[in-house]
């Protein structure tokens, strides 16, 4: 049963990873009641739950959307917003984990070890956990709980192992640029993760069906977002991020890359 506080409340889930699930988790054991999930990948929006958050507003309840693209016309003062993306998004910004443990008003007794590491992996990937002396094991664990919370399949852990062999080096090692035929790229990047045995990148971009994702340096995260808008970041910034596009070209956000890295000047 919920209490009084989350009685108030209606939880709506986002698009799954490692960092939704283990706020689900929390939910189950502390507002069972209250919450809705139904299993959204990425870019999940809150009209994907309009019946629901209708039926909320309805008994007086208050909505919180998680990581939830805000598409429907909702009263702001009767909703609550959590994210960690585009403007929310920094090295020093609360996770959504972070917002949801607080919200659910738990003692900080009850932040794990594990909470620690799968919100640094959420805010800053690898390089996070490791800041926070994570083991190799306690890396490669959160990272395959990751995957597996993103719905990645054996088939597509094989294509991100075929996709390494024909990686293009570009910017005398500035830039990687690699295709894979999914959108999943997390095999791909844990397959370069130094601290998962794989040779590095300074900076990453993937091209998938349907969208193009990048990963690196903040100041091109702030570029792409500003040259190229209607996509999405977030990730450790200012000094580190991800940035994604559905619509943009290939050729032409790599060519901006290229041209942004030989002027070598991180003009936000």
């Amino acid at each position: 049963m919920g209490n009084a506080l989350t009685d108030k409340m209606n939880f709506f889930l986002g698009g799954h990873d490692l960092e939704m699930s283990t706020i689900r988790d929390l939910l189950e054991r502390h507002a069972p009641d209250s919450f809705c999930d139904k299993g959204l990948a990425w870019g999940a929006r809150a009209s994907d739950y309009q019946a629901e958050i209708e039926g909320a507003l309805g008994r007086k309840q208050t909505p919180v959307l998680i990581e939830l693209t805000v598409d429907l016309d909702l009263p702001k003062d009767r909703i609550v917003v959590i994210d960690h993306h585009g403007q929310r998004a920094g090295s020093t910004q609360p996770t959504s984990l972070h917002q949801v443990f607080e919200l659910l008003n738990l003692p900080a007794t009850q932040w794990t070890r594990w909470h620690e590491l799968v919100a640094a992996n959420d805010r800053g990937y690898v390089p996070a956990m490791l800041d926070l002396g994570a083991t190799n094991e306690e890396v490669s664990a959160i990272r395959a709980a990751d995957r597996k919370a993103q719905g990645v399949t054996p088939e597509e852990e094989a294509a991100a192992e075929e996709a390494l062999s024909s990686l293009r080096v570009l910017a005398d090692g500035a830039l990687a640029v690699a295709t894979l035929p999914h959108a999943h790229t997390a095999p791909l990047c844990d397959r370069l993760e130094p601290a998962l045995g794989g040779i590095g990148f300074e900076n990453l971009l993937i091209d998938s069906p349907d969208q193009l994702n990048f990963f690196g340096q903040g100041y091109l995260i702030y570029a792409l977002n500003e040259d190229f808008p209607g996509g999405w970041y977030g990730g450790a910034l200012p000094e580190r991020g991800y940035w994604g596009h559905q619509t943009a070209s290939l050729p032409l956000v790599r060519n901006f890359l290229l041209v942004k890295l030989a002027c070598n000047s991180p003009v936000r």
